[in-house]
């Protein structure tokens, strides 16, 4: 699953503006690429450690279901529900929280450090929720315990009725992750995992993370996935 959904078997080109449209598997495995074809762009290491966390929560007995806000073409949410799948897990939905037509423009009246974010300049990142599903389709993976919560987080968040085992936030801009962990981390089963992709490549990300650790008192230790992503375990 983690080679199919990056694709470094057929090792498509990509579609970003720096890597010269060219597939480098280095790139690939390090989530450093925008791929052309595979169903996420976040590499092997960070979709190794999705699984990872997700077994966990399972074996462990983590109650709650599993979420990622910023899903793109689906991989990361797809491995989860793979991993529910592999583990013959029913009762544990997953959700895919994204506004399926790439990200907000930026607000910097409420959130300066967004002023210069580009993200919402790049089509590349606007994928369509039918394509979404299709793409869980192509692995049999969706049926009633997968859901899409289709819209900007400050939205769709808020009213969701559910609680988790494993959140995972890849919302790039510091808008997007400190709106997605407000609502979610207390939510947050005792003992479950947070993710965060963005925690090193966008400075915005990575300060809103610990705006929200220091005003709520979070001193577990984050532990780094590869050059970007990081994860949490949240105390008992």
């Amino acid at each position: 699953m983690e080679k199919c959904l990056s694709n470094v078997i057929y090792g498509d080109d990509p579609i970003d503006p720096w890597t010269g449209r060219r597939y480098q598997r280095d790139l690939r495995q390090t989530g450093r690429d925008w791929p052309g074809k595979a169903h996420t762009m976040i590499g092997l290491h960070r979709l190794h450690n999705t699984r990872t966390l997700a077994e966990r929560a399972i074996t462990e007995g983590i109650p709650g279901n599993f979420i990622e806000t910023g899903v793109w073409r689906g991989g990361a949410s797809i491995m989860m529900r793979a991993v529910c799948a592999a583990y013959g897990e029913r009762e544990r939905h997953v959700y895919c929280a994204d506004s399926f037509k790439g990200l907000p423009e930026p607000n910097a009246d409420d959130f300066p450090l967004d002023a210069n974010d580009a993200h919402s300049s790049f089509e590349q990142l606007a994928i369509p929720v039918d394509e979404v599903r299709r793409n869980f389709s192509a692995y049999d993976l969706l049926d009633d315990t997968v859901h899409f919560l289709e819209g900007w987080f400050k939205d769709t968040l808020p009213s969701v009725d559910a609680d988790f085992a494993v959140v995972r936030l890849d919302g790039d801009m510091y808008e997007s992750t400190i709106q997605a962990i407000e609502v979610l981390y207390p939510r947050l089963a005792p003992g479950g995992y947070l993710i965060v992709d963005d925690y090193g490549a966008v400075p915005a990300c990575r300060q809103a993370i610990h705006d929200y650790r220091d005003a709520n008192g979070i001193d577990s230790e984050i532990h780094p996935v590869d050059w970007t992503g990081v994860w949490w375990k949240k105390a008992a």
